[in-house]
């Protein structure tokens, strides 16, 4: 599970901004919303609010460059355009096997006398909690090349390589792994929880991993066919119907792979046998369903996923084009007691899910906003009972809307629209 992600200097950030999964032990409300991991407690879900282009997608973008470098793929990691800074850090707590890790790494976009391109600083630690609840974070390596700093105490061999090894890339895919025990199940680590960290942007989500699931026919479909039905009252079941046609290579077009092709090909066929039954009726679901229903085809695969494998889904607009009962039905599904291993972190703008009575706890709500300077990220648990915010605020959606807790848009197109008029009389 992630316990906290964090990024500097990269896209809107010119600050350092964190979002933070750790629960507040001092809210005593709704603890099947947690997972307790020794002294430590994990939040299942959060949801983050906030105006058009304030930074809630720049951070779904940061949680995929941290995946992406940690397993070795192209990677966005741009600095900010407004700092003169080429230089973007970012970071990750996660838990594995019952313990707690930190990784963190810098990369730099322009090289320069002083440092090279590439990833110029890395550390991996891991936390340690005494009987008292004191936590320290423990070194395991740092290769620091700004500082000449290089550590690595458990196999001084890999200390003397951090040295000399390329900046193109971040250690464990610099050295060979496998002669190094210690590097090795680092490598491991970080590839594992990469791996558990799943991404979709509900307005252009991808429907081949639910396609795939209905056409095994060794695989549980339950699942997914319940969630799909409880979306829409008139589904009755849904299911892939195999194709009565072969299928056939073909040649390229206008010089696309033959591969690409097919694929694309096949991906048509495929989504043309998605069928719905509504009410005794088999009709193609492409044709007949709703934006909203195709929606949640594709997202039902990636949330029973999630919670059958205790993965970590984050959803990029929750809401968009959901009905907010099945929005809150999702979020419900990752709060239930039953879930102790998935999380969920989603960014959305419907303000009837901002409920502290029933479905959030307050340091499950986030806001993202920006002024002329950077963007910020902060939590509902920063504003205080003296302020009128308690843990079981059945007011927050009001107060959001009154701008309280900023991270809301303020349009003013009247004066647009009165602007354009009295131009048009000059």
């Amino acid at each position: 599970m992630i316990l906290s992600i964090r990024a500097n200097n990269y896209l809107v950030y010119s600050k350092e901004i964190e979002l933070s999964l750790r629960a507040n032990k001092k809210i005593r409300r709704m603890n099947a919303n947690t997972v307790n991991l020794g002294k430590l407690s994990i939040l299942k879900a959060v949801g983050i609010y906030g105006a058009n282009n304030a930074g809630k997608t720049c951070l779904i973008r940061a949680i995929h460059a941290i995946k992406c470098v940690m397993l070795s793929c192209v990677a966005d990691v741009s600095a900010n355009l407004f700092t003169n800074n080429p230089i973007s850090s970012f970071g990750i707590d996660f838990t594995e096997d019952d313990r707690v890790f930190r990784y963190n790494f810098k990369f730099n976009s322009k090289a320069s006398n002083e440092l090279p391109l590439g990833f110029i600083y890395e550390e991996f630690a891991e936390l340690k909690i005494d009987k008292y609840g004191n936590e320290t974070w423990s070194e395991v390596f740092i290769r620091d090349i700004g500082m000449r700093k290089y550590k690595f105490p458990a196999e001084k061999a890999v200390e003397d390589l951090m040295k000399s090894v390329s900046s193109n890339n971040i250690l464990i895919y610099t050295i060979n792994t496998e002669k190094f025990k210690k590097l090795d199940e680092i490598k491991k680590r970080l590839r594992t929880c990469a791996e558990n960290i799943e991404i979709v942007d509900l307005n252009n989500i991808p429907i081949e991993k639910t396609i795939d699931l209905l056409k095994d026919k060794s695989s549980d479909k339950s699942k997914i066919v319940e969630l799909i039905k409880d979306a829409d009252v008139d589904v009755q079941d849904y299911y892939y119907k195999e194709p009565n046609i072969i299928r056939h290579s073909i040649q390229p077009i206008n010089n696309v792979p033959q591969e690409v092709v097919l694929r694309a090909q096949n991906l048509a066929t495929d989504m043309f046998c998605l069928m719905s039954n509504h009410r005794g009726k088999i009709v193609p679901s492409f044709i007949f369903d709703s934006t909203g229903t195709k929606k949640i085809v594709a997202l039902a695969s990636y949330v029973v996923e999630a919670l059958e494998k205790g993965k970590t889904l984050v959803v990029d607009e929750l809401d968009s084009s959901l009905h907010f009962k099945l929005t809150r039905a999702i979020v419900a599904l990752f709060n239930n007691e039953l879930n102790t291993e998935a999380q969920l972190i989603f960014t959305l703008h419907d303000i009837s899910l901002l409920d502290c009575k029933t479905l959030f706890r307050k340091d499950q709500i986030w806001f993202a906003s920006k002024d002329k300077d950077t963007a910020y990220l902060y939590s509902l648990d920063n504003f205080t009972a003296r302020e009128g915010i308690r843990a079981d605020s059945s007011d927050i959606a009001e107060q959001y809307r009154k701008g309280i807790f900023g991270a809301i848009p303020d349009p003013d197109l009247i004066n647009v629209l009165l602007k354009e008029k009295a131009n048009a009389k000059k």
